[in-house]
């Protein structure tokens, strides 16, 4: 530990304590059932429903050492301190110096707690667990198991407090595509686009996202995952839109489609499908069905629409906290084939049917939902018709 001047423990917390120590206490449960002694968290996400820490300086070590007894142990870089003791309301940091080694120092806390030798878990599935850090830890304490999934399983049903600030970032990405759809003019450019999107969003109440908006325009629009790229939109142009926004950095996301002039029939059918596929599957959710039930309902009128090679991808996943390089949970849950987990009230999921001719054209259409007691509740307010622009 050391001094924290004016900073104020918890002041910038998401949440309460208690929200936390709830957290923690039933981690603690999935640890003893595991038959682990102590979890070693280090993916950011974890580390932020776990205990409020959040930094854009997670690309630097940090790690909570969790015990199923006493009291739990943050490691931190010296630069992160004043942040976590902001963010979070634990007392007992451990602080390494940008000279130190960080997992020679974990591993120093590790012995100095009486910790080594105990059975040790790691989320050995973790984006930001180098191979080079698991192999350090795996030297200096023998076998490291894997404790991938237990915070997981915690995250996908949310508490209503968790609800309502999705419902806030849904709000804001609302208020981001709206400007974003209004910007689809010809003579504009796809930097056009994104800057109203962003702008707006960011007016409205969104903190940074955890993956950039995904917008793009005329041919270009038919390659997944495309974003923009200066390209200056003309008549006869499709636009493609999707972004999330983040309230505390819960993200909901939303994507919508535009065209300048007179879309292709081929363009509304596909839409006219996507739309239809949306509400089948929207229609589908309810407690106790399984995920793969509402991607088996949109799979099946696209089948039938003859576009199966347009559409190779899972129907949708849950979303909740995010950093990037993701705005969403899909590492945790998926609305895809062969998911045979229950929904069930509190999980959070996006929807996104698109289809797409590549090289051509995308169209597509989305919402972030939350599952209630009967069925789903949409937390977003656009219009899900294809915007159609004079050119």
């Amino acid at each position: 530990m050391t001094a924290t001047g004016s900073v104020v423990q918890g002041q910038e917390s998401a949440f309460p304590k208690a929200e936390y120590d709830a957290r923690v206490a039933k981690a603690r449960e999935g640890l003893a059932q595991a038959g682990l002694d102590v979890m070693i968290v280090t993916g950011p996400e974890n580390l932020f429903y776990l205990t409020g820490q959040q930094t854009p300086g997670y690309y630097t070590f940090q790690a909570l050492v969790l015990p199923v007894e006493g009291d739990p142990v943050f490691v931190v870089r010296q630069l992160e301190y004043f942040n976590f003791v902001a963010n979070t309301f634990i007392t007992d940091a451990a602080i390494y110096q940008d000279t130190d080694d960080p997992v020679a120092f974990l591993v120093a806390l590790i012995d100095a707690k009486g910790l080594k030798g105990r059975r040790v878990g790691i989320d050995k599935r973790g984006w930001f667990l180098p191979i080079a850090t698991y192999e350090a830890l795996q030297a200096a304490l023998g076998t490291v198991h894997d404790a991938a999934g237990i915070v997981e399983k915690l995250r996908v049903v949310k508490s209503p407090l968790e609800i309502g600030k999705l419902e806030r970032s849904a709000a804001y990405v609302d208020a981001g595509l709206k400007a974003g759809l209004a910007a689809v003019k010809v003579g504009n450019t796809e930097n056009d686009i994104v800057a109203a999107m962003m702008g707006a969003a960011i007016a409205a109440g969104s903190e940074y996202m955890g993956m950039e908006p995904l917008v793009s325009s005329g041919p270009r629009s038919g390659v997944p995952h495309g974003t923009w790229k200066r390209r200056r939109l003309e008549a006869g142009d499709p636009a493609f839109l999707e972004m999330a926004a983040s309230h505390d950095r819960y993200h909901a996301a939303l994507m919508r489609s535009a065209w300048i002039g007179t879309p292709p029939a081929e363009a509304l059918d596909m839409m006219k499908v996507c739309q239809e596929v949306l509400d089948a599957a929207l229609d589908a959710i309810r407690p106790g069905v399984a995920c793969e039930v509402p991607h088996l309902a949109g799979q099946k009128i696209i089948d039938a629409a003859g576009y199966t090679d347009n559409f190779r991808k899972r129907l949708g996943y849950s979303v909740g906290i995010s950093f990037a390089p993701d705005w969403g949970e899909g590492g945790i849950l998926s609305l895809n084939a062969g998911v045979k987990t229950p929904l069930a009230p509190g999980m959070t999921f996006h929807l996104p049917p698109a289809l797409r001719i590549y090289g051509r054209f995308t169209v597509g259409v989305s919402e972030t939902i939350v599952v209630t007691e009967t069925g789903c509740r949409v937390l977003g307010t656009l219009d899900r018709a294809l915007v159609q622009v004079a050119a």
